[in-house]
């Protein structure tokens, strides 16, 4: 029998990767203890994950979380976050419109003071990526 590993200690943020979730219309945020509201950052980062919900693509009629361009986002000092995103196709010529919009998201949302948007073709995006409900709603599923 193995035993538990305890959550790691609030104050060690880990990243928030943005995760499909069977049976969840949105997306969540890496390990369950982030969501405790032990972690500090826990409701700056729902305001994130909200407002990045608010981006759609404009050639796909979907969210840019749902459709799972976003791979992750981490503090990295007290009120600044980086965002891992991609895109669907490496040529897309809203790249920069786009990563602006997510710039300014997470910059609005509470806590948060400085975003950085890293654009990464690594691993490339596929319908994998998808939540369920993109998946449903294109047919994948």
């Amino acid at each position: 029998m193995s035993e538990a590993v305890p959550p790691p200690a609030p104050s060690t943020s880990p990243a928030a990767s943005v995760q499909p979730t069977s049976g969840w219309t949105g997306a969540k945020i890496g390990p369950a203890s982030a969501w405790d509201m032990a972690n500090p950052k826990a409701v700056s980062e729902q305001k994130i994950l909200t407002n990045l919900k608010k981006i759609y693509d404009p050639e796909i009629p979907m969210n840019i979380v749902d459709l799972g361009l976003i791979y992750s986002f981490k503090w990295t000092g007290v009120d600044s976050v980086t965002v891992t995103m991609t895109l669907t196709a490496p040529g897309c010529p809203v790249a920069g419109i786009l990563a602006d919009e997510v710039k300014a998201a997470v910059q609005a949302a509470e806590g948060v003071r400085e975003a950085v948007v890293d654009m990464v073709w690594e691993p490339p995006w596929t319908p994998d990526r998808m939540s369920d409900l993109a998946k449903r709603t294109f047919g994948y599923i």
